[in-house]
């Protein structure tokens, strides 16, 4: 599944991870920042850089702040950039059940205001962050200045179709996350990773499907330790995690519901072209199919452009969902692009 509930398809294309080195500086990230009142939890936030807009960034699905490593010390030298842990992931703490999108930007913007970090937001998404960073522009429009989309969640503007084939697989994937959160709740040896999912980590303890897979060859051992040491012995994690999965399809609904539109305010879309790791080898039905998939995946993104007058679609091939991973310069001149554009049109 992994994030992209097209993500929900996408953790069949977990990529397989080598040994991790990682760039310097990301230990930051393996202890705790700054902790702000969002309003039935604390959020921990990591925030660099001087200046306006804020840049705000919010992980996919069963991922937090490490997931910028590559990008948020880029930015911050142009920026005030911020990072933070959604309730129940990283250093935050738990949250009010259940975690629906609207929550969470309702936790967000609460926790952005008693850290006295101010806006206007310069909204940057990945994955199901990128839900939640839809809801937080519906709620609190005025305060944002712009969004950037890492190949974000779409159930609200996918088809039917594949909606229903989305929806159907998360009962399953709810089950397995909660017989993982059991077992470290108990102490008990975690089951693996469901072959169905992946074959390739039949053998990998649960603990292990965070990000794009535990350890993440981007990042030091520092850091692999403290994320694998969380998801090794932290019960309310997975209770976070399948519970925003388990919202997803409401969540969806909500942003029909409640779509506004940006107006003149840019928005970039970041849409990766290799999902799948096709090479000589794979057959011809199924190379053709993956290709079908990419061509849809492009065309249900390029939907997100209608959003704002000031809209773009970039399309970033070699680079499956993890864009921010594989191609970290296209987000980065996303971001500046859009702040050196709008500071010259001012």
């Amino acid at each position: 599944m992994k994030k992209a509930l097209s993500g929900v398809c996408l953790f069949l294309c977990i990529a397989v991870v080598a040994v991790a080195h990682g760039a310097p500086g990301d230990e930051r990230y393996a202890s705790p920042g700054r902790l702000a009142y969002g309003g039935g939890t604390e959020l921990n936030f990591y925030c660099m850089g001087s200046g306006s807009p804020t840049v705000v960034f919010d992980a996919g699905w069963e991922d937090w702040s490490p997931t910028w490593s590559a990008i948020q010390p880029a930015i911050a030298r142009h920026t005030r950039a911020c990072t933070y842990d959604r309730a129940g992931s990283g250093f935050s703490l738990p949250g009010p059940m259940p975690r629906s999108t609207a929550e969470i930007a309702r936790e967000l913007h609460t926790a952005l205001h008693d850290a006295h970090i101010p806006g206007p937001y310069l909204l940057v998404g990945h994955s199901f962050g990128g839900y939640n960073l839809r809801a937080f522009a519906d709620l609190y429009m005025p305060e944002v200045y712009g969004a950037v989309f890492v190949d974000i969640e779409s159930g609200d503007i996918e088809s039917a179709k594949d909606q229903a084939s989305e929806n159907s697989v998360i009962k399953q994937v709810v089950v397995e996350l909660n017989q993982c959160r059991d077992a470290v709740a108990r102490g008990q040896p975690l089951p693996p990773i469901p072959a169905s999912e992946d074959p390739s980590l039949a053998n990998m303890p649960c603990s292990h499907q965070f990000f794009r897979t535990l350890p993440m060859k981007e990042w030091s051992p520092a850091l692999n330790a403290v994320v694998l040491r969380i998801a090794n012995g932290r019960a309310a994690l997975y209770d976070a995690v399948a519970s925003e999965l388990q919202a997803m399809p409401a969540d969806a609904k909500w942003l029909v519901r409640h779509r506004r539109s940006f107006g003149d305010r840019p928005i970039r879309v970041l849409t990766a072209q290799s999902h799948f790791d096709d090479n000589d080898k794979t057959p011809p039905a199924l190379h053709k199919k993956h290709v079908a998939y990419e061509q849809g995946w492009a065309r249900t993104q390029r939907r997100l452009l209608s959003l704002s007058t000031d809209s773009k679609q970039i399309l970033v091939p070699y680079s499956d969902h993890y864009i921010q991973f594989d191609q970290p310069k296209v987000v980065i001149d996303a971001i500046l692009g859009e702040l050196q554009e709008r500071r010259r049109h001012r």
